[in-house]
């Protein structure tokens, strides 16, 4: 935390007393985001600068961090819409997307046989965890092919990411990006398919800018927009993670010794209590070695292999030492290693690489407890409380070559051995020696001050007696001497006091003798440390990687010189002080000092041997990015100008984290020092400190930080106990000095300590050894002025949301405490508090430059029970010797302004002044002041004695009511004038019930600086909350400085009956600055600068510069010698357009002539470019029948975006033109040699630019798109319109009043809990007397004051009429992941809910609805707008709300009542909604500012000041006469009436808002969007018009008739079974996505032996089409069990897929085609002239639409891809397509297949494919005789013979007998 800032003397004063800055150490982002909640102001000016500047080297800077906040739970939403997704690996699949983050599981629904299947499916995952478990979580995207119920499917591919890579990303979010699937199980395949998702993390008070969700047309590229982080290669290889744990030393127990004992007497053996394994955790993957039974110092020598692709998306390797037990392992440490910090991805950069290196695990105490309530610490959450063991790791990464065969495909993870490493692999051993010395004990909390107290250093397991080192058995039995001794050392290192070491040189004292503390005050006791110092010192063994260490120290130096000249730099800008740009050049002056020091000094490290890799690489990587770091600093240093220190300051702040980065030593050497202070042997507070802090160097800048300096040290509870309240008060603060460093070279380990004492030594040993006590023999006594003069913008401690303050200062042991003022959150207390004979020990030089630190901290007095805590702030005072003179430029010193905190949150700040002033002596006084010191009465204020004369007198009190209190002195109190401060009164709102009863008659009470004024009584709350009376004022004295204005307090109180007052709520305005008035200035008559509340009109300077962002605006200016300013608005009918900004001098005469014609010729050259494109393009002009409201929406939106991406590549190319200026001033360049040189530096931002190329070359891809028709436009606003303009607070301000506690930093953003009403009202004030002009002024009501023309608060009715259009990522609210919303509308006591139109399982409803309520305002002013999801049974469950302040909006000079459109038409879709034409407005407006006008001239003028505008001047009716109307002159005054000199503004456009909806369970975070807007009519006007219509578009149906009249070369899947001959029994099959189950196939033609096939069959295909999103819209039930129908939104696209026939098993997929309707390549006129060009190169050909063509004929290829994942052509299509409207449709209807009514006729199939029964003897027939006929033909002679002769011999022997016997 930053703290309060003091002013500090340096050794010369010549520099003044510059501030300077407190190192903070990393704080969490969430402590940065509570303080950017607080308005710029608020954070106080000093506030940033702290106790600081070191000039003596004897003390360093406290840490003020109070409170651990990373261990602490946070909520965070993670959203992750999936989309599509394409080119999936596999044929004819069904694929389903799981999303998986950590352990939850969600998945989309099926598509059915496609691979590209669309999802746009929408899924939530809320969390409650500390951050840093949270960013650990993996996101796992898996595509899974046909899942069902009974089977899990089989994997196609996955990606992973951290959630923590997300989170890092701009707005926290991925948005439209497509991911790569991988295989898990196959690493040699490539990628399997990609999935378009968004993904986006929400922790609280993050919001989410998604980009605007219009109709998304652009087919993206999927290589330009991958779900990679900026700077990660598309082609990631797979790489191998070798993690290698060798062994781990100091251990603790980890089991009760009962059971140990039990065991020894049983067994007789000594066993160690602990069985630890290694566990590694990579990118959602396991590993774990094997368990060493019972091992203090387990040997493991494995390695865990991780397979993941590299770069890795997942940041952390988290590595845990973990006890293996029966029932539950348990962690004994964790340890994180950063892959960012061990490798580097630049062109010199390396591959992770680590060690081999010792890590330190830190955790919970070291006592084995079976219930461990600090076990979250050894998990990794949290900061560690003591040292735990230490882990000798290495890790590398080995790129993989996935084409060698003998790779292993599978990521699974495997654990193997390794080989041993030597001893000295990681470092010699050296003995190091730590030094303490406790020269103060101050603040001991009393819950423990009863007890003798001490305090004990350790570092790791050295020093600490209690739970240390447990003695390892097995080294017990072999003792040996010699070199077993050195290791013995480190193991059972001899830590008790009275055991000498062998070479008798020094034993480790690490605790200091046990002390009963005295009573400081009521809440706090101290040690008493006076004269008598007490020290501890540790000898301890480590291996000597101090280099490490060093190098850390020297970039942290750097750092904390940065970040302290930062700081300055912002303090001078803020408080507006001269000249911020001649400190930021010397901050980087000294920047680029440093950077080449550091060069230098690292370059002798550059050789140094026995050094890890990593220690090498990322020396070598480090010394490169601190040269170009210097290069760099002395370039900005160079481009520092007056109005550019904001922007470089941005950058240096870059290289602050920059720096940070690069210190962080990835790998341990020495661990951390912990301090902890004892009570009856037990630990109570810690503090923890970093071993580099207090290392020591010979040179200088490699020194600690803390090394031989004196340091305030704030002890805190371990773990848990620290948070919230507990963690917000002081367990002790000491003031320590310490000294680590080689026991070699521990001669200078007292340089550092403050001069001026003796050392007293153990007795027993005599020379060698350091000192036990060091007794004090100097000693100065001084007296301590502390000036309190005021505290701002405290914590509410009571329940009434205020506090009853006081403030407790202390300094060194002595504490006082200021008056308790009560009832406010800012007291004055304006009271001196002198500390009389402070004594402090040290030489007086000293002193003088390193004062301790002053601590003050603030309570809220309750009348029983103790004093509640509500901050705290340090200081520092400024020094007086007494040989030096009171005066300036130090004396008298100026009031600061010091920031207070409680925890991490800002508490407020105090104004306050600290003087330390040295008492001259005398003899006698100094007894007498020992006495007094000693004595702890509260110190008396001793005027005039002897020794005091010398000091400034104290005037006595002068306030005879306060009593004794003596009242801050004249020099240093502020200087004050005279100030008159108005106050308008408008109302209260929404006030809470008090006690159960409601408000009745409230009043207002405005107070500041003790003087105030009370409002009207209101006297019937409920039937007018208005007060009556409307302005007051009143006088009062405040202090010149605009910086030093107390603030100004609103309280609201409610009379009841019997003079009873009950405070409602109450309101703080800490700055009054924006209310200050500063009379016009007449040289300028620009409206901007006639401001009358400063606020009111800076609002409005901010909200023009932001509204008005309308595109294509081409301004030309031609000067004319006299006359007025004119400002055309000619354009040629159809349509006009007004978007022209206009910049004026305030009085100039030029005629500034604006051309609308440009953007319109433009447009004609764009047609005839598409024209001469597109070949047979046809311009197709818009009706304006087709025109309605959504068209002028979507063409907003489609502006909207082009803006966005204009601005885009605007601001990327601002950065490459600076980039580029600065990489050539690096080379020294001169800006005319930059063309030349240019090529090259382009090269460098070649890779940045790449994607977003490709993004603009998908935009200008728009050529080949049909042109966008002209259609007048609205303004989309993405965000809440009151953000655009200031809250509409242009001269009415809402005030929240708050009630009942402050919660702690967590509940910050639950502020709103604490709203109990609003205050509306003003306030100006000026110094008095005012100059006559203003009240001079014609028409001036001296009743009013600075508030004229201010409209009267009666009630007022007012028909409000809301339309809502859609809502956009609405959070899920049933189980199935979707919702059923529906729309309610609350104001005041009407409610309307539009219950039964809920729209069925919709994310993203269209609404398209609006709504008409009756209000009265003011009682009726807040608008909720809900949206509701509606449930069958049970109540419905609120989604979110957004609430609107009509009244704000209503009375705004803005004029938000009815958005001014940019057209004015009397019929179609863009009539004019209001009730008054813009000739009736601009009167009116005329008439309320006082200005000439408007004279309507010949000509299409108009006249309006001094202003001239120009336009058309006719208008057509609804019969197409044209009229003549001065309505168009009037509306362009109006759309420009900021132009208009002192009561011009920006008037609110038509146009739609985007509001988030918030729902109050979940606070801070979004539930989603809504789209809408809000008019409103007075009644005692006449009638607005019926409401436009906005219901959503009813889709048009459309029917599809598409004839397959032939294939062609379809590839050939069947072998004949008798011949092997090739062939194929195809057949089509087609259907519109989304509706497969409506798909349609041809009739099968048998045996194609070419592929050819014949069909001549039709596919008819109905559906309803958006014609403006491009969209189908399917409604179909979900499932059998659904309610009722969903609707869908699907893009069209047909599919054709061919199919081979078979029988008796599954038909075979040939291939398929996709084609958008919207966008596809015209078919081939021929099958020859059919390739897959036209399906690989769609983006480069020209595309058609059926919807525009209506009928087409060609061919077009089938593809499938093969086992290489390429494409092939598997056949050809000849199709027609033709497109009919429904109507057209029933009047010509058609047969499907080759059916009646317009048949088509039978193909001519050859003669193979007849009936298939018949098929196979058909072939055969052919077959058998085309081949083999002469075969056959011989065969049958041949058989017909042997036939013959059979007969013959069969015959033979009859007529052989019949012969012989002469038959």
């Amino acid at each position: 935390m930053k703290l309060g800032k003091a002013k500090s003397s340096k050794d010369d004063h010549k520099r003044g007393d510059e501030p300077a800055i407190l190192e903070m150490e990393d704080l969490d982002k969430k402590a940065m985001r509570l303080a950017g909640m607080l308005e710029p102001d608020t954070i106080s000016l000093a506030s940033v600068t702290a106790v600081t500047t070191n000039v003596s080297n004897k003390r360093s800077k406290p840490d003020i961090k109070m409170e651990p906040s990373s261990g602490r739970p946070v909520d965070y939403q993670i959203s992750i819409t999936v989309i599509e997704a394409r080119q999936l690996i596999g044929l004819n699949m069904d694929p389903v997307v799981c999303v998986e983050v950590g352990d939850d599981k969600k998945y989309t629904s099926m598509k059915e046989s496609t691979n590209c299947p669309y999802y746009n499916e929408y899924f939530v995952f809320d969390f409650h965890v500390p951050p840093d478990v949270m960013f650990d979580k993996i996101i796992k995207l898996s595509v899974i092919h046909s899942k069902n119920l009974l089977r899990s499917g089989t994997l196609v591919g996955t990606f992973k990411m951290d959630v923590g890579t997300v989170y890092s990303q701009p707005e926290h979010q991925f948005y439209h990006k497509w991911a790569i699937l991988s295989d898990p199980d196959d690493i040699t395949a490539g990628c399997k398919g990609y999935v378009k998702c968004d993904i986006a993390v929400v922790g609280k008070g993050d919001n989410i800018k998604t980009p605007h969700k219009a109709n998304e047309t652009d087919e993206d590229d999927i290589e330009g927009n991958l779900l990679l982080p900026e700077g990660i290669p598309a082609e990631r290889q797979w790489a191998r993670f070798y993690v290698k744990i060798h062994r781990a030393e100091g251990l603790p127990k980890m089991n009760t010794s009962i059971m140990a004992n039990v065991k020894k007497a049983f067994i007789g053996e000594n066993r160690d209590l602990v069985d630890p394994y290694v566990q590694v955790q990579f990118s959602g993957q396991k590993g774990k070695t094997s368990v060493q039974k019972s091992s203090y110092e387990p040997i493991w020598n494995e390695q865990v292999i991780f397979t993941e692709l590299f770069p890795p998306l997942c940041k952390r390797i988290k590595v845990q030492i973990r006890d293996s037990d029966k029932v539950n392992d348990v962690a004994i440490g964790t340890h994180f290693i950063d892959l960012r910090k061990i490798s580097n991805d630049g062109d010199k950069g390396f591959l992770p690489t680590l060690g081999p290196a010792w890590v330190n695990m830190y955790g919970s105490t070291r006592q084995y407890t079976l219930m461990d309530e600090h076990q979250d610490l050894n998990d990794g959450l949290g900061e560690g409380v003591s040292f735990r063991a230490r882990l000798l790791i290495s890790v590398a990464v080995e790129i993989l070559d996935t084409t060698s065969p003998e790779i292993i495909c599978s990521t699974d993870v495997q654990v193997e051995p390794v080989s041993n490493i030597s001893e000295s692999a990681t470092g010699k051993m050296e003995e190091f020696f730590l030094f303490g010395s406790f020269l103060e004990a101050t603040m001991i909390d009393r819950k423990i001050g009863d007890k003798p107290i001490s305090f004990e250093i350790t570092i790791g397991n050295y020093g600490n007696h209690i739970d240390g080192v447990s003695k390892s058995s097995s080294v017990k039995k072999k003792k040996k001497e010699g070199e077993n001794q050195e290791e013995e050392n480190e193991l059972i290192q001899n830590s008790s006091e009275d055991e000498a070491d062998e070479d008798a040189d020094l034993t480790s004292v690490s605790s200091t003798p046990p002390m009963k503390p005295f009573i400081t005050d009521r809440n706090y006791f101290h040690l008493p440390y006076f004269e008598k110092k007490p020290c501890v010192y540790i000898k301890s063994w480590w291996q000597d990687q101090r280099r490490r260490l060093y190098n850390s120290n020297m970039m942290d130096k750097i750092a904390d010189k940065l970040e302290e000249g930062l700081n300055d730099v912002q303090e001078v800008i803020k408080t507006e002080k001269a000249f911020p740009e001649r400190r930021l050049r010397g901050v980087l002056e000294e920047l680029s000092i440093g950077c080449s020091r550091y060069v230098t000094l690292a370059n002798k490290d550059v050789n140094l041997a026995g050094r890890t890799k990593l220690d090498r690489e990322r020396l070598k990587s480090c010394m490169r990015e601190m040269d170009s770091m210097g290069q760099q600093a002395k370039q900005i240093r160079t481009q520092v100008k007056k109005n550019t220190v904001k922007e470089k300051l941005k950058l240096a702040q870059n290289f602050l984290q920059r720096l940070r980065f690069l210190a962080d030593e990835p790998q341990h050497s020495i661990p951390d020092v912990f301090i902890w202070m004892m009570s009856n042997n037990k630990r109570i507070a810690y503090a923890r400190i970093p071993s580099k802090d207090i290392l020591y160097s010979v040179v200088d800048e490699e020194t600690g930080k803390d090394c031989g300096k004196v340091k305030a040290v704030f002890l805190k509870l371990p773990g848990k106990k620290g948070f919230g309240p507990a963690g917000w008060t002081v367990q002790a603060k000491l003031e320590l000095y310490l000294w680590l460093g080689l026991n070699k070279s521990r001669k200078n380990f007292l340089h550092g300590l403050p001069n001026g004492f003796e050392e007293i030594r153990a007795t027993k040993m005599g020379h060698g050894l350091p000192p036990v006590t060091l007794v004090y023999d100097m000693k100065q006594v001084f007296q301590l002025r502390a000036h309190m003069y005021q505290a701002r913008s405290l914590f509410a401690a009571d329940s009434s949301g205020l506090s009853d303050p006081f403030a407790r200062v202390f300094f060194s042991s002595q504490s006082q405490v200021t008056e308790v003022l009560n009832e406010t959150l800012c007291p004055t207390w304006d009271q001196l508090l002198v500390f009389d004979d402070v004594e402090l020990f040290g030489e007086a030089t000293e002193l003088r430059d390193d004062p301790p630190i002053i601590v003050v901290e603030f309570y809220d007095q309750d009348t029983v029970g103790k004093a509640e805590f509500i901050g705290r702030t340090f200081a520092k005072p400024t020094i007086k010797m007494r040989d030096e003179p009171y005066g300036p430029p130090r004396f008298p010193p100026q009031l600061e302004y010091y920031q207070i905190y409680r925890g991490n949150s800002i508490a407020g700040e105090l104004l306050a002044a600290f003087e330390l002033l040295q008492i001259p002596f005398d003899a006698e006084e100094i007894r007498r002041a020992l006495i007094a010191v000693h004595d702890f009465a509260v110190p008396q204020i001793k005027v005039g004695q002897g020794g005091r004369a010398d000091l400034p007198p104290l005037e006595g009190p002068t306030d005879s009511e306060r009593g004794p209190i003596l009242p801050v002195p004249l020099g240093i109190r502020p200087v004050l004038s005279r100030y008159r401060i108005e106050v308008l009164f408008w109302g209260l709102r929404d006030l809470k019930r008090i006690n159960l009863a409601q408000v009745d008659r409230p009043r207002v009470d405005i107070e500041c600086a003790g003087r105030g004024v009370q409002s009207a009584l209101i006297q019937n709350y409920k039937k007018n909350p208005n007060f009556s009376t409307l302005v007051k004022w009143f006088e009062v004295d405040l202090p010149e400085n605009e910086l030093l204005h107390p603030p100004l307090n609103i309280r609201v109180v409610d009379c009841r009956a019997f003079g009873r007052y009950i405070l409602v709520g109450s309101h703080a305005v800490s700055t009054l600055r924006h209310y200050i008035y500063s009379p016009p200035d007449k040289s300028c008559n620009n409206w901007a600068t006639a401001a009358k509340l400063m606020n009111g009109y800076m609002v409005l300077t901010n909200g023009c510069s932001q509204a008005r962002s309308s595109p294509s605006l081409s301004s030309r200016t031609f000067s004319r010698p006299a006359g007025d300013v004119s400002v055309s608005l000619e354009a040629e009918p159809p349509i006009r357009k007004m978007d022209t900004v206009v910049k004026l001098d305030a009085m100039s005469d030029a005629v500034v002539k604006v051309d609308m014609n440009e953007d319109e010729s433009d447009k004609e050259k764009k047609k005839k470019k598409k024209k001469k494109k597109g070949g047979a393009e046809e311009e197709e002009e818009t009706d304006e029948r087709v025109l309605d409201w959504w068209s002028k929406y979507f063409a907003s939106i489609e502006t909207l975006k082009e803006n966005l991406r204009s601005q885009e590549a605007a601001q990327a190319e601002a950065e490459e033109r600076e980039d580029l200026e600065i990489a050539a001033e690096a080379a020294d360049i001169r800006p005319d040699d930059l063309h030349l040189k240019g090529s090259k530096m382009k090269e460098r931002f070649k890779e940045k630019k790449s994607s977003k190329q490709k993004r603009s070359q998908a935009a200008d891809g728009s050529e080949k798109r049909p042109p966008k028709a002209r259609v007048d436009e609205l303004v989309v606003y993405n965000r809440e319109l009151e953000s655009e303009y200031g809250n509409f607070e242009d001269w009415l301000h809402t005030f929240n009043l708050y009630r009942g506690k402050a919660g702690d930093d967590d509940e910050h953003a639950l502020d709103d809990d604490r709203i109990v009403g609003r205050f509306k009202g003003s306030l100006c004030m000026y110094k008095v007397p005012l100059s006559q002009e203003i009240t001079r002024e014609a028409g001036y009501d001296p009743n009013m004051g600075m508030f004229q023309s201010i409209p009267h608060n009666d009630p007022i009715h007012v028909l409000v009429r809301v339309y809502v259009v859609r809502a956009t990522d609405l959070h899920p609210a049933d189980i199935n992941g979707k919702a059923d919303p529906y729309v309610v509308i609350k104001l005041g006591k009407s409610e309307v809910k539009d219950k039964e139109n809920y729209i069925s399982k919709q994310l993203n409803p269209v609404f398209g609805k609006s709504f008409d309520i009756e209000a009265t305002f003011p009682m009726e002013s807040m608008l909720t707008v809900s949206v509701y999801d509606w449930d069958l049974v049970g109540t419905d469950d609120l989604i979110g709300e957004t609430k609107i302040d009509l009244e704000n909006r209503f009375y705004s000079k803005f004029r938000a009542t009815c958005g001014i459109a940019s057209n004015y038409s009397m019929h179609g879709y863009n009539i004019w909604r209001d009730p008054m034409k813009p000739s009736q407005i601009l009167a009116k407006l005329c008439k309320e500012g006082k200005i000439d006008g408007p004279h309507y001239g010949p000509g299409g003028k108009v006249k309006v000041a001094n202003r001239i505008f120009t336009g058309p001047t006719e208008i057509e009716d609804e019969n197409g006469l044209k009229k003549q109307t001065e309505e168009h002159l009037a509306l362009s005054v109006l759309n420009h009436w900021e132009e208009i000199p002192r009561v011009g503004c920006k008037l609110v456009p038509e146009h739609v808002e985007t509001r988030p909806l918030l729902n109050p369970d979940k606070p801070g975070i979004e539930q989603g969007r809504l789209e809408m807007w809000v008019d409103m009519f007075p009644m005692d006007m006449p009638a607005p018009g019926p409401a436009i219509d906005i219901s959503p578009r009813k889709p048009k149906r459309y029917e599809l008739r598409v004839i397959i009249w032939n294939t062609d070369e379809v590839i050939l899947e069947d072998d004949d079974y008798f011949t092997g001959e090739k062939s194929s029994d195809i057949f089509v099959r087609g259907w519109l996505k989304g509706q497969q189950e409506d798909k349609q196939d041809t009739d099968v033609h048998y045996h194609s032996l070419t592929g050819e096939g014949n069909f001549n069959w039709r596919f008819v295909f109905p559906f309803d089409y958006l014609v403006a999103e491009e969209k189908i819209i399917i409604s179909k039930k979900e499932s059998m069990f659904s309610w009722d129908e969903t609707e869908y939104k699907i893009p069209p696209r047909l599919t054709m897929q061919v199919w081979d026939a078979d029988h008796f098993s599954a038909d075979d997929f040939l291939g398929a085609i996709e084609l958008d309707l919207n966008r596809f390549p015209r078919g081939a006129k021929t099958a020859k002239q059919c390739n897959l060009d036209m399906i690989r190169n769609e983006q480069e050909l020209p595309t058609i639409s059926i919807f525009k063509q209506k009928r087409v004929k060609g061919w077009w290829p089938f593809v499938a891809r093969d086992e290489n994942d390429e494409m092939e052509l598997t056949g050809k299509v000849e199709a027609e397509l033709h497109l009919v409207t429904a109507e057209e449709a029933e009047k010509s209807p058609v047969g499907l297949g080759r059916n009646e009514p317009d048949p088509l006729e039978k193909p001519n199939r050859p003669d193979t494919s007849l009936m298939w029964f018949l098929g196979p003897l058909k072939s055969l027939r052919y077959f058998i005789w085309h081949n083999y006929r002469w075969l056959i033909l011989k065969a049958l002679g041949l058989i017909l013979l042997l036939l013959m002769l059979g007969l013959f011999l069969y015959s033979i022997p009859g007529y052989l007998v019949k012969k012989i016997l002469g038959a």
